[in-house]
């Protein structure tokens, strides 16, 4: 079985954009510390600023949803909820081709 690579795109509100950085930041390192994460790592995009992109790596499909329910991303969403344009956009992605 293949690792599930998995990009999230989290758009903040003008003028929300610091406080949106700051938790999501705060994601980084217990992340890449829970077990089933391969890679993690956190941009902003240099033509939308504001917009902000997750790029992941889950040794499977249960690590991701263990993850999505671990107390550090309660509190990001909690922190953010005000400060965010759309909901994030999970994309669990699937190769194309072989």
């Amino acid at each position: 079985m293949s690792a599930l690579p998995v990009v999230a795109v989290i758009a903040a509100k003008p003028g929300s954009e610091a406080e949106v950085r700051a938790a999501l930041e705060s994601l980084v390192e217990p992340s890449r510390a829970e077990d089933g994460c391969l890679g993690y790592d956190l941009f902003e995009s240099a033509s939308a600023p504001g917009t902000f992109v997750t790029v992941e790596l889950w040794r499977t499909q249960v690590d991701l949803d263990a993850h999505l329910q671990t107390p550090h991303i309660g509190a990001a969403l909690s922190a953010t909820g005000d400060h965010l344009a759309t909901p994030p956009d999970i994309h669990p992605l699937v190769p194309v081709g072989s």
